[in-house]
């Protein structure tokens, strides 16, 4: 099957993301897949030309070794704004190409924008286009001026297509809510590789190399650093309360907007050696930097953004038999419930205190990892591959 991808994100320097996993396995299947991505993050690796040239990657792989990718790249204006306005016509121009060359029997639509050209153009050449829904898209908008045009334009996506795809319950119930007919939605959840996420990996060097003791508290987060994210808030609190929390460790691997507040805090001498800041690592050592750590954690804020996302790395935690704290979300209440490795606290500033007596309770803190391990059995990445291949196969047989 040749599968068409459009999305409005860099597949090359971002995730790897469900996306990524999902259509790097496909390709090692055999399924033919092409990507129609978006240089967001322009500002940062521009050469200085303000119109960017067409670039094609082959065999792009990010999570999976045999899986190829080809990744096109349509030119913009690289302008504030106007970068945007200009996807308009550059990639109504590729998917028109894509469609004429490639003939994809399949289009799968991650973003607003290009998923609304792709709709309308897949239509006339009726090949079928599936909606894949892993955040409320209009709410990831930078500039909140738009996103009132942007949920507008969202919601005639989910209305327009053929199959809508979320990746939890509760985005589905946001789909619905959109205007996707219930009839044609349904949920292909997170999946995990159980051969690198595994509770065997020893992470025992990794806390050498950083210097942490044996009798320390180590809490991970990975991913991007949003103001939202709630670590600003934790690192804080070591610093405010260094007597109650001095055997807490923070341990971040990301990038984003924190960064810089991040860097500032490390400086400061009461929380130097407390707080670990890395930049991005290579995936497959991820494991062993959740290994190294005594509990893992989801300290978001409680807002619209994050009301129903669960994010992937949360079901790779659980699988290397993890507890996890989270702020009480309820996408994520949804998705776990009570009982099954996920410990739910009502605000950021929790996290540390609840971190705090899980440790003093090893029991406790070894159950908790193994219910989280438990849960997520089922999520093999096998399963969610085939599952997908089946939802698609009904919309090619139905149309």
């Amino acid at each position: 099957m040749r599968i068409l991808v459009v999305q409005e994100s860099d597949w090359i320097e971002k995730g790897p993301h469900q996306s990524h996993h999902l259509m790097e396995r496909l390709s090692a299947k055999g399924h033919e897949v092409r990507v129609i991505d978006f240089e967001i993050e322009w500002r940062k690796n521009s050469t200085g030309d303000i119109v960017s040239k067409r670039e094609v990657f082959q065999n792009v792989h990010k999570a999976v070794e045999d899986g190829r990718i080809t990744v096109i790249r349509p030119p913009i204006i690289r302008l504030p704004v106007i970068d945007y306005f200009s996807l308009l016509f550059t990639h109504a121009r590729e998917i028109r190409r894509q469609l004429d060359e490639f003939k994809p029997d399949l289009v799968v639509g991650f973003g607003i924008l290009n998923a609304n050209i792709a709709i309308f153009l897949a239509k006339r050449r009726k090949v079928p286009f599936v909606y894949y829904i892993i955040d409320e898209l209009h709410r990831l908008v930078p500039q909140k001026i738009f996103r009132k045009a942007a949920r507008s334009v969202e919601r005639w996506n989910m209305k327009e297509s053929d199959r809508v795809l979320s990746i939890n319950e509760g985005l589905r119930d946001y789909t619905t809510s959109m205007g996707a007919g219930k009839d044609r939605t349904g949920v292909i959840r997170a999946g995990i590789d159980f051969k690198r996420f595994n509770q065997n990996i020893d992470g025992r060097e990794i806390r050498r190399k950083l210097g942490i003791r044996d009798d320390d508290i180590v809490l991970f987060f990975m991913g991007w650093l949003y103001d939202f994210s709630g670590l600003k808030e934790l690192a804080d609190e070591l610093g405010k309360n260094v007597e109650r929390y001095h055997r807490i460790k923070l341990l971040i691997i990301g990038r984003g907007e924190l960064w810089g507040s991040l860097e500032k805090m490390k400086t400061q001498e009461v929380i130097k050696d407390r707080l670990i800041l890395l930049d991005w690592q290579p995936y497959d050592k991820i494991p062993e930097f959740i290994s190294a750590a005594d509990v893992c954690i989801l300290p978001a804020h409680k807002n619209e953004i994050m009301k129903n996302i669960v994010p992937i790395k949360v079901y790779e935690y659980m699988a290397m038999a993890k507890p996890v704290i989270s702020t009480d979300l309820p996408g994520m209440r949804r998705e776990f419930g009570k009982e099954n490795g996920v410990i739910f606290v009502e605000n950021t500033e929790s996290v540390l205190d609840c971190a705090l007596k899980l440790k003093y309770d090893e029991v406790r803190l070894k159950d908790i990892g193994n219910k989280a391990r438990a849960f997520v059995e089922k999520n093999d990445w096998n399963r969610i591959v085939g599952d997908f291949e089946n939802a698609i196969s009904q919309v090619m047989s139905s149309g």
